[in-house]
């Protein structure tokens, strides 16, 4: 049994029992930090468990190793560092080859970010078009003119090394809609939260006397 397991992504209290529950009872976990992971066990005063990285880059050979221990009935979790796995992180590549062996899956669900973000942004969230983090450098202009023309509310990622060039391009894709609303939301779920409400017209500003520390999340509404 593969169990996808969520994991806070700040606010330790908000792990679940069933969360704990699983953790407690796998062979292994499998994870993207072992130092993340490892530390995340301690906290939870959970009995020192097999940790397994797994990485964008990791060896087919090491994946399949996991996909046979899996397939010979062990019991492995598969996390990500903060959030749910498979949502920009190495996990899904995983989770995809147990699906196609046919291994029993289950899902605990729990804290995602985007989610988090739309809920507090107070934009419309009945339809919405989650994209993750913009590309580095290839495509990078098309994907913010693409994102200019939806129609239904918008989530991306951000980090802090990007996030005042990304609000600044997005100022300008979205200069001929000045009022469009935006969300940025910051060390969610952490002590120094922070969710700053705008529009496509102060982007430039809001880009200079933004805190840079942390991870982003950017709503842009219709």
């Amino acid at each position: 049994m593969l169990s996808i397991v969520s994991t806070p992504i700040g606010n330790l209290g908000d792990i679940t029992l069933r969360a704990i529950e699983t953790l407690k009872n796998v062979d292994a976990v499998i994870c993207e930090d072992t130092r993340v992971t490892g530390k995340l066990i301690n906290q939870l005063e959970i009995p020192k468990k097999e940790l397994i990285s797994m990485h964008s880059y990791t060896s087919e050979e090491k994946l399949e190793i996991v996909l046979r221990r899996l397939k010979k009935g062990e019991n492995m979790a598969v996390v990500c560092d903060a959030g749910t796995p498979s949502i920009s992180d190495p996990g899904f590549k995983l989770i995809s080859n147990a699906r196609e062996r046919r291994i029993p899956m289950e899902v605990i669900p729990g804290p995602s970010a985007f989610l988090a973000a739309l809920s507090l942004s107070g934009l419309p969230a009945n339809r919405f078009l989650y994209l993750g983090f913009p590309p580095l450098k290839k495509g990078r202009k098309k994907f913010f003119e693409s994102l200019a023309l939806q129609e239904v509310t918008v989530v991306i990622y951000e980090s802090v090394h990007r996030i005042q060039k990304t609000l600044d391009e997005l100022a300008a894709v979205l200069s001929e809609q000045p009022d469009r609303p935006i969300s940025i939301a910051r060390e969610l779920t952490k002590i120094h939260e922070e969710v700053i409400s705008t529009q496509a017209s102060e982007l430039n500003q809001v880009a200079e006397e933004i805190t840079k520390k942390g991870e982003f999340v950017i709503v842009v509404g219709v």
